[in-house]
């Protein structure tokens, strides 16, 4: 012998599917939020290494000036070491007060 089964209470049904629904956009929202954070992390991320490559050409650049242009070797050891030339006369002259 089968024995009837009773439908669920329309209540019940609803009440059931207002949770579900309310569940969903909870885990949507805090979703949508996380990938909206990584896509800006992933935005400054890639200016990072934007401007690490061009730093690294400009560094490479300097490398091979220095491997292959004495003139620019010279006027390094002048600018950054205060290298002179024999003979030269060199004039220092005071900071300014400010």
């Amino acid at each position: 012998m089968k024995r009837a089964t009773r439908p669920l209470p329309r209540r019940v049904v609803l009440l059931v599917l207002a949770v579900l629904a309310v569940a969903g956009l909870a885990v949507g929202v805090d979703g949508t939020m996380r990938v909206m954070t990584m896509q800006r992390e992933l935005a400054a991320l890639e200016a990072d290494i934007a401007r690490l490559h061009a730093q690294a050409r400009v560094l490479t650049e300097q490398v091979h000036r220095m491997r292959t242009d004495p003139l620019y070797i010279e006027k390094l050891a002048r600018e950054d070491l205060g290298y002179v030339r024999a003979g030269e006369t060199v004039l220092k002259f005071p900071k300014p007060v400010r």
